[in-house]
């Protein structure tokens, strides 16, 4: 046994180290991807194979859209599409919906020119459209308006007085009679805790905004309180 080993004789880690220093140096060439005693264990993968690149952060671009990237819209087109959409669901007035296209930008002339068209077959009437409207709303529809309160509702959605006018002399006043009395009831429900005085100052004001005239609301208002045993204060 050589005096290198001796050397070392008892003690590991000496041990390693002089047989390491006594072994003759690897051949660079020899046993290659072999692992050396105290080497770390190397990555197998070759070093060729492409590692993952990051992620941009910005998104790819999207391909063309030939929808999109193609020729404007035909402005006639447009609004006439924007005239069928208005008008599903319920009428409108002509000008409802020359305010409706006025704010999509169409221009003057290709409103006018359909809004014409539309009146010609029919599709716009402001006639049917204020009929419609007081039925719905009127003395036999869920509101109860009086004929003034509904003449000013059709002035607002454009109207022409004369044709809300006509419509209106369509209402029958016993019908309109009957419609503020049912008012006064469902409202005389509701106030059971309030003295005659007040009941009558309320139910007269009610019925004031739903367009109903001061005589016809205090007359309605007086009877339908002495139905259930209450008395209106006379009207000053």
């Amino acid at each position: 046994m050589s005096t290198t080993s001796e050397s070392w004789r008892g003690d590991v880690h000496q041990g390693v180290t002089a047989w390491t220093r006594n072994a003759p140096a690897p051949d660079p060439d020899a046993g290659r991807g072999a692992r050396s005693p105290g080497d770390e264990p190397r990555d197998h993968r070759s070093r060729s194979a492409p590692r993952n690149r990051p992620r941009s952060r910005w998104p790819e671009k999207s391909p063309a859209d030939p929808v999109a990237d193609g020729p404007d819209a035909d402005p006639e087109s447009v609004a006439r599409t924007i005239l069928l959409d208005q008008l599903t669901g319920r009428a409108r007035s002509r000008s409802e919906l020359a305010d409706k296209l006025a704010a999509k930008g169409v221009p003057d002339e290709i409103a006018v020119r359909l809004l014409d068209r539309f009146e010609e077959v029919g599709l716009v009437d402001d006639d049917a459209f204020a009929r419609a409207w007081i039925s719905g709303r009127g003395a036999a529809g869920g509101k109860g308006l009086a004929r003034r309160a509904l003449a000013q509702e059709l002035r607002r959605k454009g109207v022409d007085d004369e044709v809300a006018r006509e419509a209106l002399d369509e209402v029958d006043p016993a019908q309109e009679e009957e419609a503020a009395r049912a008012l006064v009831r469902r409202k005389l429900r509701t106030l059971t805790r309030v003295d005659d005085t007040v009941a009558t100052r309320r139910l007269v004001g009610m019925l004031a905004r739903k367009g109903y005239g001061s005589g016809l609301a205090f007359a309605v208002v007086r009877d339908e309180l002495a139905s259930s045993g209450r008395e209106a204060p006379e009207p000053d």
